[in-house]
Formats: structure tokens, sequence, C-alpha cells
């Protein structure tokens, strides 16, 4: 369920802004959306887990919140991330 170190660092690799960059909004928007997709999937499963849901909703407000210091900051850097990710329809 949880995200293994190489799956976590092709996502820091993918999205990161410098050489050194692991705490960028970006990067901390893609490693969530990948948490919050592997248990949606977990969901799927079993639909009765519901202190699992919890965490997950605390993970999609978190990432709601990065987003949106990301857009009062960088309206670019935002909507690149969103195509990237495909957070929006």
């Amino acid at each position: 369920m949880a995200l293994t170190s190489d799956q976590k660092q092709q996502i820091v690799t993918g999205h990161r802004r410098g050489n050194t960059d692991t705490g960028s909004p970006e990067v901390q928007v893609a490693l969530l959306s990948a948490r919050i997709e592997d248990l949606s999937q977990h969901f799927k499963a079993h639909a009765h887990d519901n202190h699992s849901r919890q965490g997950l909703l605390r993970m999609v407000n978190h990432r709601r919140k990065l987003l949106d210091y990301l857009r009062s900051r960088d309206t670019d850097r935002y909507r690149s991330l969103i195509g990237r990710l495909g957070l929006r329809k």
C-alpha cells in the first residue's frame, strides 16, 4: 500500500525543480497524488475501511492547500503541475 523508495525517487526526479530539490510544492503534490491514487485503489476492494478513509481525506486536503499556495505564488508552475498530473478536467 505504501510507496517504495524507488517509486518515491522516480516521482521526485520527475517533478523536482533542481538537482537537490525534494520539498518543493510540485514534489509534495506529486507524492501525495501517488499515495491518494494508491488509497483509491484500496477502497475499491475495502469499501468499509473508514479509518483509512479519514487519512485519505487529510491527504486530499493537504494537497488542496499546497495547490492553493502554488496557484497564489506562481500560476504558470501551478498550471504546468496540474497538467502533468492530470488533476483538473
